[in-house]
């Protein structure tokens, strides 16, 4: 034990590693994170099990990058993970801890929602008070399948540098990988190892650290990335192909093959649902609605039931499954009344950073939902949700490329497009001034498209009322107002519309000073955001969603106040969108009507300024004060 004493304590002070000082200084300028050595080696062994080791040192400048000294390690029973060390040293390079066994929190991957996980993690928390500092950590890792071997992001977020890093893959000649890289030119160093296999290997030194632009295109087409997948692979017995989408998708109906049986008495039942409706939409309409009713939502990741269904007899009995299982059940009971459904992979997120190359076969999706084909249109189903309207995609599947599985294999196809005209927030509003500024109003705001998101506006209109009093509350942007009422109601349909109804008191809306009164017509829809300004910008510019928002704010006013000049109509008109608004006096009454057009599209980088002087001119139409005159 002493021989050990004295052997670890002079490595810490006659053998420093990775001293902060090897760092170049232009990879630590404008960098949180420098990564000192990023190497992973994946080794096909066989069509049915694969290796991986990853050797990763980084260092970390400043509390930004704090979050890197938190490691996570998944394994599995078919994933199982070996050799796990991990250090930390100073910025000298001295080492300050290394990790013990006892030290290496062991859990359940358990998320709370997954009914069947056989997901484990193992944790480690390196993080130190002083800065900049030094962790190191290796392992390696077992799987008893081929299927998804991941390649490589040289970069994948702000302010991180790289300092050296190395992919290789090893395989056996008739297991040749597939490989694509992205936002990078680097042929690979081919090589004949000695025991028969065959290694391609790249390698990097001094990337330094890429900064996203406001409004710039998605993380995919921006940071360097090597894209790896085989071509004939094997899990848990199921042999595929995925050198194209084709014969990938053959491999999904391999693995859905015989689950689509339904017990008779739900044969019966969906037949007399719809039995009587005329047309195939009413049908789909029927029979989601009554898989939102009977079933719901939970996680399965077991094994290759992480990728296979349960069949439709088990959710049919227990009322539950994840999105494989339950888009499985609805293609099943659409088949029991003759209707085509198709089981369809798809990358889902809100932000669609993460769409399907197309040129690379491979599994690249996260979800499961189903299309059904009709004359001239499909009609997309989110099967996990017990309230999403009927047919509605929402941000989290439109809009991007999906897998369908037909019965000749996989096709790639387009989700619904919500465009311009389909994504509308119209709102109406009566305000009823008093002479000291406060007043009461009546608002009816309608949300369309994918507007009827805002703010998380879909999640709360099948609430409870204290949750859509709190979001009421938390989303009216009024300086200070009571609620004396308000309402939330939806007409859920392919193209959903909320309708949010408020009965206001304002306090304070206007402000007095003397015999005059301040107040901003722009009731509750002001622009305040500018988009910072980028010296030399480098990427196109990317509006992703367009919308339309329409505003008409009367405002009665007590007798004996009237507007001391009312401003000519404002028009501003870009390649990016338009903007009017106006004031009129009517009878009484101050009439403030703003139109604001959003259109999605990419744009040259130099059209960037004037993207920014588009919205300065919104800003500045948008908070206009008015003043008025009490003349009594």
């Amino acid at each position: 034990m002493l021989w050990m004493l004295i052997s670890y304590v002079g490595v810490a002070a006659g053998d420093p590693k990775y001293p902060v000082s090897a760092i170049p200084d232009d990879l630590k300028k404008n960098a949180n994170i420098v990564v000192r050595k990023d190497e992973m080696t994946y080794t096909i062994v066989s069509k049915n099990h694969g290796s991986e080791h990853v050797h990763y040192v980084v260092t970390i400048l400043n509390s930004a990058g704090q979050r890197k000294a938190k490691l996570s390690f998944f394994y599995d029973r078919l994933a199982k993970l070996s050799n796990l060390s991990a250090f930390a040293y100073d910025a000298d390079g001295n080492i300050i801890r290394k990790v013990k066994n006892n030290e290496i929190t062991d859990r359940s991957a358990f998320d709370g929602f997954s009914l069947y996980s056989d997901n484990r993690i193992k944790s480690i928390d390196l993080s130190q008070s002083v800065f900049p500092y030094t962790i190191e950590y290796e392992y390696d890792r077992d799987y008893n399948y081929l299927y998804d071997f991941g390649g490589s992001w040289i970069l994948n977020e702000e302010k991180v540098s790289v300092q050296y890093a190395s992919y290789q893959l090893i395989y056996p000649e008739n297991l040749t990988p597939r490989y694509k890289l992205q936002n990078i030119e680097a042929s690979p160093k081919r090589e004949k190892l000695s025991n028969g296999m065959e290694s391609l290997f790249w390698s990097f030194e001094n990337v330094k650290p890429i900064e996203l632009e406001p409004f710039g295109p998605n993380s995919h087409d921006i940071f360097p990335r090597i894209l790896a997948a085989p071509s004939v692979f094997e899990y848990e017995g199921y042999a595929g192909d995925m050198s194209s989408w084709k014969a990938f998708g053959k491999w999904s109906l391999l693995l859905n093959k015989g689950r689509d049986e339904l017990p008779q008495a739900t044969k019966d039942k969906i037949k007399s649902l719809t039995a009587d409706l005329p047309t195939t939409e009413e049908k789909v309409r029927v029979l989601y609605e009554y898989l939102q009713g009977k079933t719901r939502y939970v996680s399965i990741q077991l094994g290759i039931g992480g990728l296979q269904p349960f069949d439709a007899m088990t959710v049919d009995k227990n009322g539950y499954g994840d999105c494989k299982a339950l888009s499985n059940y609805m293609v099943a009971m659409l088949k029991e009344v003759g209707i085509k459904g198709y089981y369809t992979t798809i990358q889902a997120g809100r932000e669609n950073d993460e769409t399907v190359i197309e040129d690379f076969p491979s599994d690249q999706s996260n979800h499961i939902i189903v299309a059904v084909p009709v004359k001239n249109d499909t009609i997309w189903l989110e099967c996990t949700s017990q309230t999403n309207p009927f047919g509605y995609q929402s941000s989290f599947t439109s809009d991007r490329k999906a897998l369908m599985i037909t019965d000749d294999g996989g096709v790639l196809v387009n989700t619904t497009r919500y465009g311009t005209e389909n994504n509308i927030q119209s709102r109406t509003a009566e305000v009823y001034l008093e002479a000291n500024g406060n007043a009461k109003s009546t608002i009816r705001t309608s949300y369309t498209g994918l507007q009827y998101e805002n703010d998380y506006l879909n999640f709360i209109v099948d609430r409870q009322y204290d949750d859509q009093k709190k979001w009421v509350r938390e989303n009216t942007s009024i300086p200070a107002f009571d609620i004396n009422n308000f309402s939330i109601s939806s007409s859920k349909g392919r193209n959903p519309a909320a309708v949010v109804k408020l009965d206001l008191t304002l306090n304070r809306l206007a402000s007095v000073s003397g015999k005059r009164l301040f107040l901003t017509p722009n009731l509750m829809n002001r622009s305040t955001y500018v988009p910072e300004k980028v010296e030399a910008r480098k990427t196109k510019v990317v509006i992703k969603k367009g919308y339309v928002d329409r505003d008409t704010i009367r405002y009665h006013l007590p007798e004996g106040i009237y507007p001391e000049f009312v401003p000519a109509p404002f028009t501003i008109t870009s390649r990016f969108g338009e903007y009017k608004a106006s004031v009129v006096v009517d009878q009484g009454s101050l009439v403030y009507v703003r139109k604001i057009v959003m259109r999605k599209g990419e744009y040259p980088a130099e059209s960037y300024s004037e993207l920014i002087e588009f919205y300065r001119n919104i800003n500045k139409a948008d908070n206009i004060k008015l003043p008025f005159l009490n003349k009594t």
